[in-house]
């Protein structure tokens, strides 16, 4: 029985759909089958990997009831990661989801048949906590939350955590936080030292070990429609990737 795990983080720009894509990555170069469902409107995990915008169907089609997963899961060209794109269409999902019966285990039901194909499931979320990420807090067994090392580090955070406890309260008792992941992170400014200092204080126990450096190759690497684990494999972000995926296998 394969693991879910929602990547969620309300605040934009933290390195969420770079550590979905790269942390999946990881773990199918480890030889598990993977899948990573693109639950964003903005498509970027989808587009990080190769595939283009307007692929049909996507996961917008599937949670409208229009497909089936089976139907929208795509090879990603790498060994044994498969994806479920996404669509700009999935915008409206936020309208359009609420008015439907059970629309808060829609995606739940709908991904749970990967489980038994999959090893690892990855759930790229939205920067907000919509009904998107609250579908996928619902559908999965555990949260990663990526935490940029800036001075907006802690900025939500609490909300996010909230927002956990209420779908493990009243949806989903089994989920729980894996850990949050500091990312773009500058060692030589004093700032950053900061803030990791302060986010592994805030929450202790919760914060992986493994921080992700900034690093051009990590920024480059979507543009070329790759994980950074395959567009250059011997930087620092790529080790440091692969030193996350390890973490997380030990915490189980």
């Amino acid at each position: 029985m394969g693991t879910i795990y929602a990547i969620a983080n309300q605040k934009g720009g933290v390195g969420k759909t770079t550590t979905a894509v790269n942390a999946a990555a990881c773990v199918a170069e480890a030889g598990y089958p993977t899948l990573l469902v693109d639950v964003d409107p903005q498509c970027n995990a989808t587009v990080g990997l190769g595939l283009a915008k307007d692929l049909e169907p996507s996961i917008y089609d599937v949670l409208a009831g229009d497909a089936a997963l089976d139907d929208a899961i795509r090879p990603s060209g790498l060994d044994g990661l498969d994806v479920v794109p996404s669509s700009p269409d999935l915008a409206g999902a936020s309208v359009e989801l609420p008015r439907i019966e059970g629309s808060e285990t829609r995606l739940r039901d709908l991904v749970r048949p990967a489980r038994e194909r999959y090893a690892f499931v990855f759930l790229d979320c939205p920067p907000s906590l919509g009904p998107l990420t609250v579908g996928a807090l619902v559908a999965a067994d555990r949260v990663l939350v990526p935490v940029q090392t800036e001075y907006y580090a802690l900025e939500g955070l609490a909300g996010l955590l909230e927002t956990i406890k209420l779908v493990q309260v009243s949806l989903n008792p089994s989920l729980s936080v894996a850990g949050m992941v500091l990312t773009m992170h500058d060692g030589r400014t004093r700032l950053a030292q900061d803030v990791e200092r302060e986010v592994r204080q805030h929450f202790d126990g919760l914060v992986f070990e493994t921080v992700i450096p900034r690093n051009v190759r990590v920024s480059e690497a979507p543009s070329f429609g790759r994980p950074v684990i395959h567009h250059d494999p011997h930087c620092a972000g790529a080790t440091a990737y692969f030193e996350l995926a390890k973490e997380m296998a030990a915490r189980g």
